[in-house]
């Protein structure tokens, strides 16, 4: 039995008053985008398109930096899931795919289920080509963060913990995170849109360092 269309539009609602007037990347327009792609994604690899939907406009209402207070717990997803009549089965499935969608350095884990990779997939092919760019620039600048310091390397292969605490530039970013996604992605789909937005991210490096140094 799929999931009923009056409970997506629900959490697509949920979503949107969770995220109002954020500009920081992590909006209402991310959740869109990684609920089309996650669809896109089940539909091809042949995963639960309902599941992966409703796991993708509810996987960051918990997010560590909305709410941290109920990371842990989920407890927003699980009480618009048990408001909204979700079976406790599926909302299992969901919290499962929640809880391992996140990047975490070298502490990130591979989803358990098909439509986890595909939301996992989704939300990290959100970090990459122009739109990883863009977010890339609009977080550093939402929290007080340099374009770039070329005294001040990336630090590389962090676990969870020192990901979390790292305070870094927006150009080490690529290098701390989103250069190392094209190989994390969980499906063949994925990892097919990955290469492509991941050589636009290398060219914008490159030519941002070549600007920066006045080569060109």
């Amino acid at each position: 039995m799929g999931i009923d269309e009056q409970v997506i539009a629900a959490a697509a609602e949920y979503a949107r008053a969770a995220f109002a007037g954020d500009s920081s990347g992590h909006d209402y327009a991310h959740t869109l985008r990684v609920c089309r792609m996650a669809v896109r994604l089940a539909h091809v690899e042949g995963a639960d398109e309902g599941i992966a939907r409703l796991a993708a406009l509810l996987h960051d209402v918990d997010d560590r930096k909305l709410s941290p207070n109920t990371h842990e717990s989920l407890a927003r997803a699980r009480e618009f899931m048990s408001n909204a009549g979700v079976d406790d089965d599926t909302a299992e499935q969901v919290c499962q795919i929640i809880r391992e969608v996140s990047f975490r350095g070298s502490d990130s884990v591979m989803p358990s289920t098909l439509e986890g990779r595909c939301v996992q997939d989704a939300d990290r092919l959100d970090a990459l080509g122009a739109i990883g760019v863009a977010r890339t620039f609009a977080y550093g600048g939402a929290h007080g963060r340099s374009l770039h310091d070329p005294d001040e390397p990336p630090t590389l292969d962090m676990d969870d913990e020192q990901y979390r605490q790292r305070t870094s530039t927006s150009l080490n970013h690529f290098y701390e995170k989103l250069f190392l996604l094209k190989d994390l992605m969980g499906t063949a789909s994925g990892r097919a849109i990955a290469e492509r937005r991941d050589a636009f991210m290398h060219a914008f490096v490159d030519e941002f360092l070549a600007e920066w140094d006045g080569e060109r």
